[in-house]
């Protein structure tokens, strides 16, 4: 059983569950509520309004689940979390649902407005959690069996990494971490893993390694000593998807300077790289996707005006196709209108630039107002982008930034977007130098990343457009 089959499970479970708990619901109603309002008894007919009920209101809870999280990292899941999370996405979604839906029925008694909460709560949490439990055991005890397993790869050869893989070795139950092999950190010794388990290399061939090995979760057992060395780690692996653990020094743990969680009674740091809350990152991708849905059909007449213009202007492709690199340094197609001449990079890639003589006079009018951007929103629509984002650049000019600014890789761990600070407060960048003074606002905003902040960048972007300056 894989997370996509998982996946599916739940939201095939949380689907069926919600239409049940609401057709029973929608039972209690007609027998309970509306005969003692009419004085007679009503008879329940299952017509439109219920099956619409049927699809509509599933549909609800799942978006309700998708938003908190509950179909991320569903093979690591505990059953104390399972229960923590359905009890509040049920009273959140049972709230919701009273005010949009309940709250105007006619009633005999307020208390007919809490029967109806508390038996719709009551009926979606047990038809909710009973078969997400079950469904989390199942990949628990898979787990523990050793049927469903993480790559791990060990950082250090000290006798913290030896106390870890040993406890791995003794637990009677598998925690799923399989120790693929280990590296060493920059301290000269003896190490004590060899023999144990494979020497694999040093702490910077971590990127070959991950790679490789198709490492799933990195625990780093260096001395606090090396904190330069663990730094580095830590923010080569910032644009991967590589779980990231850390086994704490016991002076720091005493301190308060790190909050530590057992993983199956081992004393580890997860160092998270989620720069937004769960909800605010799904709830950034429903609304990147709405939006670009919203836009392309709005834009519509003006797409295909911009379409005509291309093809009239200039030979060549409508729709300049080129690879850019995405999060976690992901290679990706970016579609835009086309705005030069179709030989203009003839001698090789090249940064626009003010009265670039290779942007042809169609080009010039849709660059004024983004318009060649457009088809950007195709590529948020396939995850590819976010309609708030740093831009993505080439490979090409991306290593030449590295070169300069070795933080650069920080950009990677989020999606490009349409617009960005970057691009709010400074501009297009004409050469290398320019892109990098830019980095640091795109810095800022990776720091304090949020709805409001996209927000905002959304209004400034859009008014900017229509004051006809470029951004």
């Amino acid at each position: 059983m894989n997370k996509r089959t998982t996946v599916i499970l739940y939201l095939l479970s949380d689907f069926l569950s919600a239409a049940l708990s609401w057709a029973i619901f929608y039972v209690y109603r007609k027998v309970q509520i509306e005969p003692a309002v009419f004085g007679y008894e009503i008879p329940i007919e299952l017509g439109t309004r219920f099956w619409v009920g049927i699809i509509v209101i599933p549909v609800f809870w799942l978006m309700l689940h998708y938003l908190s999280g509950a179909y991320q990292d569903v093979l690591r899941k505990s059953r104390l979390r399972e229960l923590g999370q359905t009890i509040l996405i049920t009273l959140t979604g049972v709230v919701i649902l009273f005010f949009v839906l309940i709250l105007d029925d006619v009633i005999v008694s307020y208390k007919d407005y809490y029967s109806s909460f508390f038996i719709l709560a009551g009926l979606q949490f047990i038809f909710t959690y009973i078969p997400r439990v079950i469904i989390t055991s199942v990949i628990t005890k898979r787990v523990h069996r050793g049927h469903i397993w993480f790559n791990t790869l060990m950082i250090g050869s000290n006798g913290r990494a030896s106390e870890i893989i040993r406890e791995f070795e003794e637990r009677h139950n598998s925690t799923g971490n399989r120790i693929v092999g280990f590296l060493n950190g920059n301290s000269k010794g003896e190490y004590q893993l060899a023999g144990k388990v494979k020497h694999l290399g040093a702490a910077a061939d971590i990127i070959r390694v991950v790679e490789q090995h198709k490492i799933d979760e990195v625990i780093i057992t260096l001395d606090t000593s090396e904190h330069q060395a663990i730094s580095s780690i830590i923010n080569t692996l910032s644009g991967s998807q590589v779980v990231i653990k850390a086994s704490p020094d016991i002076h720091d743990i005493v301190s308060g300077k790190v909050k530590v969680h057992t993983i199956f009674g081992l004393p580890l740091i997860e160092i998270t790289h989620r720069l937004m809350p769960v909800w605010q990152e799904n709830m950034k991708r429903f609304l990147d996707v709405l939006l670009s849905l919203l836009a392309l059909g709005i834009l519509s007449p003006l797409i295909l005006i911009l379409m005509i213009g291309v093809k009239i202007n200039s030979r060549g492709p409508i729709v300049l196709r080129q690879e850019r690199i995405g999060r976690y340094g992901i290679p990706f197609t970016l579609y835009k209108f086309r705005s030069m001449f179709a030989d203009a990079e003839k001698n090789g890639p090249e940064l626009s630039r003010k009265n670039d003589d290779r942007v042809t006079n169609f080009g010039k009018f849709m660059r004024t107002r983004k318009m060649d951007e457009i088809p950007n929103f195709i590529n948020v629509i396939m995850g590819e982008m976010s309609l708030v984002g740093p831009r993505p650049e080439r490979q090409y000019f991306i290593n030449q930034i590295i070169e300069q600014a070795p933080h650069y890789v920080h950009l990677q761990r989020v999606k490009p977007g349409i617009t960005s600070w970057g691009q709010v407060r400074y501009g297009y960048a004409a050469n290398v130098e320019e892109m990098i003074r830019r980095l640091k606002y795109d810095l800022l905003y990776i720091e304090n990343m949020s709805l409001f902040v996209d927000f905002q960048i959304l209004i400034i972007t859009f008014l900017t457009i229509f004051k006809k300056e470029h951004i």
